[in-house]
């Protein structure tokens, strides 16, 4: 039995009007939520469709490129009939995460994200480090990747004015995400500490530290 075939006969399939033409060269598929993308992410990977050139996943979209126009309806089609893997949900780790980052929490939006959260900075810390965080998708620069999953409590709004620089290794909270800035660039996110961790080394074999689907966890020093 093909990979595609065991995966048609998972679990439930895309509904209706999720996948949408993209020009004439790609699919846009649109979910609620961002671990749904990270499920059917997993999903569409283990069922390798004929002519898909890249999937890349994002808050609440998966982009299929596709090799040549004439794969996107039999893609659509294929998408119509595809499941849900089983096991493609995320699962927290029980072991030892993907990746340890080391973090001084002395951000410069501590003391407002513990405002805003009806928190302590302290607790602040506690709730950050508490849990492994996954990497959901990469943006915004070249190894800043969007990490989901972590305590809810640390849902808080970006800065109501963006700062026009932000350091490169600072940690930071907005929305439902977490995220280390791999270079000083302009941001709005609420600073809550810094790392030395290298996110983006040209040099390196993988060049980022993070990628799709990676476990994080953070850990207090200093």
């Amino acid at each position: 039995m093909s990979v595609t075939s065991e995966v048609m006969d998972a679990g439930p399939s895309l509904t209706p009007g999720t996948a949408r033409d993209y020009g004439d060269q790609a699919l846009l598929l649109e979910f609620d939520s961002t671990a749904d993308v990270l499920a059917w992410t997993a999903t569409l990977t283990a069922a390798k469709l004929l002519g898909v050139l890249d999937i890349v996943p994002a808050s609440r979209t998966i982009l299929i490129k596709l090799a040549d126009p004439r794969y996107q309806a039999p893609t659509r089609q294929r998408l119509s009939k595809l499941r849900l893997q089983p096991g493609s949900a995320p699962v927290r780790p029980t072991g030892q995460p993907d990746v340890t980052i080391d973090v001084v929490y002395d951000g410069a939006d501590l003391d407002d994200v513990a405002a805003l959260t009806g928190l302590t900075p302290a607790q602040v810390i506690a709730a950050h480090t508490g849990t492994p965080w996954q990497v959901g998708f990469m943006g915004f620069a070249p190894g800043f990747a969007y990490l989901v999953g972590g305590d809810g409590r640390l849902h808080v709004p970006r800065r109501a004015e963006p700062r026009t620089s932000v350091p490169a290794g600072a940690v930071a909270l907005a929305g439902e995400f977490s995220g280390i800035y791999p270079r000083q660039s302009p941001g709005g996110w609420q600073l809550i500490g810094r790392t030395d961790a290298v996110l983006f080394d040209v040099h390196r074999d993988e060049p980022a530290l993070l990628t799709p689907g990676t476990w994080v966890q953070f850990r207090a020093i200093g």
